[in-house]
């Protein structure tokens, strides 16, 4: 048995989905031959297990017919593209921004605001060039805590400048509208003022645009993940059931559009007392741990009640970058170097190239559910 009784035998393994062998290919790399045993290495160009599992077991017998004691199969294989959340569009209406990180939350209420904002001053603060978009259109309460109330922002042409605090580019409806105004708008307004937030804004060449949505599961939501890639999504709850059964739905949705889940932030986690520091479990603590494992994810901080939080919020002083030594800071700090980790580790494994030849009949396509 020499390498050339074992090419012809590899002449009969075709590859799935063609009429064409893995020789004719060039997918044969190497083959050794140690007394009667043999390893082949094939390099192919699609990442599916199924492929892989067929050509392995149609090898394997072939070879076999020579009368090899063992066969080793060594499959090379692109790694597995990571869906991102606008397959289906292919869209991507802010190609200058990195990477873009949803803020979400099954319900009202949560601190879901608060989270956003310190997350992406806790990014700026270790060194990443952030933005932070207010896409709760109903509800924009990011300019007071942000202290640009009274700010509007400057029109440049037929765009608009974001506004900068405390490092970062900030844009927000409640910048746009008069003070207690409201908003009553159908769906389809609420998906245009989305797709003109990231089209229509002078964002920089930002390493992460954190994006505070509107609470639940609706159009806002599927119209960002139509417009661009995002990055990974986090989502905010406290410790109750009422609002964790809100929270699957969340984390149902990122699973529905593609969006990689990088983790829970638990928010009112505990209190902790101003004048002894000790830390009371007063609505719950923890139970999103297993929520979090549900969903393949992690549990990325519980920020306790701190009253500096709600003072910081009400007077546009973010706690993470005025009370840097408090708990609730040091805690955003350690859920902002975990994201940027998980969005460093999605990058990583999301640029697999198109494979070189086509099948003739196309693959299923995953398909968003959310249509």
């Amino acid at each position: 048995m020499n390498k050339d009784q074992i090419l012809e035998a590899l002449s009969h393994v075709t590859y799935p989905g063609f009429t064409k062998d893995i020789v004719s290919f060039g997918f044969v790399k190497d083959i050794e031959i140690d007394d009667n045993r043999v390893k082949v290495t094939v390099e192919i160009t699609s990442s599916a297990d199924e492929v892989k599992m067929q050509l392995i077991k149609d090898i394997e017998t072939e070879i076999a017919k020579l009368g090899a004691d063992d066969v080793y199969v060594d499959i090379i294989a692109p790694k597995k593209p990571v869906e991102r959340s606008n397959s289906m569009s292919g869209k991507n209406i802010a190609p200058q921004i990195k990477n873009f990180l949803m803020i979400s939350s099954g319900k009202g209420g949560v601190g879901k605001s608060t989270t956003a904002v310190n997350l992406a001053i806790a990014m700026a603060m270790q060194g990443k060039k952030v933005g932070l978009l207010d896409a709760d259109i109903y509800g924009p309460n990011i300019p007071r805590m942000m202290n640009i109330d009274s700010i509007k922002p400057e029109v440049v042409g037929n765009k608009v400048k974001p506004i900068e605090a405390y490092g970062i580019e900030v844009m927000s409806m409640g910048s746009l509208m008069e003070p207690g105004q409201s908003l009553i708008w159908r769906g389809a307004m609420i998906m245009k003022a989305i797709e003109q937030f990231l089209r229509d804004i002078l964002w920089s060449d930002l390493d992460v645009l954190v994006i505070d949505m509107p609470p639940g599961t609706g159009d806002a939501q599927l119209t960002l993940a139509q417009s661009v890639p995002v990055t990974a999504g986090v989502t905010v709850t406290t410790p109750q059931e009422v609002s964790l059964d809100d929270s699957r739905r969340s984390l149902d949705m990122f699973q529905k559009l593609h969006i990689p889940i990088a983790g829970v932030i638990e928010n009112m986690s505990g209190f902790i007392c101003p004048k002894c520091g000790e830390e009371s479990d007063i609505f719950g603590m923890g139970t999103s741990a297993p929520v979090a494992k549900e969903y393949n994810t992690e549990l990325l901080a519980r920020i306790p009640i701190e009253p500096e939080v709600r003072i910081g919020g009400d007077s546009g002083k973010p706690v993470t970058y005025f009370k840097p030594d408090s708990q609730t800071a040091k805690r955003f700090q350690e859920a902002a170097s975990k994201v940027i980790a998980f969005m460093d580790k999605i990058n990583a494994e999301g640029g697999a190239d198109n494979a070189a030849i086509q099948p003739t009949t196309p693959p299923g396509v995953s398909a968003c559910s959310m249509k």
